[in-house]
């Protein structure tokens, strides 16, 4: 199938950072009430039982599931498990700036490993684009003020970020690259993200089980924290996923790798409307610079 940037394809890739960054705001405001692990475990918990209704054919016992089972657990764990946690973990052990700068570093994950582990080359324009693209992350964490990157340095818990995009990356080729029996999955979008959600939750059993163990967890149940779970379950969790999904297997993985770099922008917008203030000038230059980077990079 020819993979290209159309329409579709960017309204599709739009929508997850949308959803994302909604996710990241909503996971500050919830943060005293939660610890992370446990966030995340009760996210993907409730996000199963949402979609189990449609697609709980997928866990029968003739399903194709469990001849890939080794691939979806593979994808979870880079995906609704472990790339969440590190991210989080990257939270609790640095500063939010440099967690979105070193996350910034994505759409060059993208290339990199499409070059390396599935031979798609790289070209001029792709690298102008992550310049430009990572430029307009920049512009928005410094608002605008230079000199406030002069404070930036490299912690341990950057670490945590940079194999969280990476493990990213190369979750988004395996979703262009399909097996053959996985193929047949992909054709019912609930049926190939509950089989993911199904070993993302093994994954997170153990990584809640060792936070629960290992620290003290904050869990403080009320309306306020049942409709955070309740949006990020449905929003950034399987309207995202689902968006994503089906947005790399149009346009490709390093041309979608580009748009994640919109989530810092519409989180800072989103911030700013929960804050009451108003957008600013270097708002409306960063989403210049990194549409730019897409429109480019995706040329051919």
């Amino acid at each position: 199938m020819t993979q290209r940037l159309t329409p579709t394809a960017a309204v599709l890739l739009i929508i997850p950072p949308i959803l994302w960054a909604g996710n990241a705001v909503v996971g500050r405001v919830v943060s005293p009430l939660i610890s992370p692990m446990t966030l995340n475990l009760l996210r993907w918990a409730l996000a199963f039982l949402l979609l189990l209704p449609l697609a709980h054919r997928v866990l029968r016992r003739d399903s194709p599931l469990w001849h890939q089972w080794r691939r979806f657990a593979f994808l979870a764990l880079l995906s609704t498990s472990g790339y969440n946690a590190l991210l989080y973990l990257a939270l609790n052990t640095s500063t939010p700036i440099n967690v979105t700068l070193v996350g910034a570093i994505t759409p060059v994950w993208m290339l990199l490993i499409g070059r390396f582990f599935f031979g798609t080359p790289i070209s001029g324009r792709q690298v102008i684009g992550a310049v430009l693209s990572i430029g307009g992350v920049v512009l928005v964490l410094c608002r605008g003020r230079w000199e406030l990157l002069m404070g930036f340095h490299l912690v341990a818990g950057d670490l945590y970020v940079l194999l969280a995009s990476m493990g990213w990356a190369y979750y988004s080729w395996m979703l262009a690259h399909p097996t053959a029996e996985s193929a047949s999955l992909r054709a019912d979008w609930a049926a190939f993200l509950l089989g993911q959600i199904v070993f993302g939750l093994g994954w997170s059993v153990m990584f809640t089980a060792a936070e629960w163990t290992l620290t003290d967890v904050r869990l403080q149940w009320g309306w306020p924290l049942v409709s955070a779970l309740l949006f990020i379950a449905v929003g950034p969790a399987l309207l995202a996923y689902r968006a994503w999904g089906a947005g790399v297997s149009r346009a490709g993985p390093a041309v979608a790798g580009f748009f994640i770099n919109l989530t810092p922008l519409f989180t800072a917008v989103l911030s700013s409307a929960f804050l009451g203030e108003a957008p600013q000038l270097f708002h409306a230059l960063a989403f210049a610079l990194i549409v730019s980077g897409i429109v480019l990079s995706s040329r051919r």
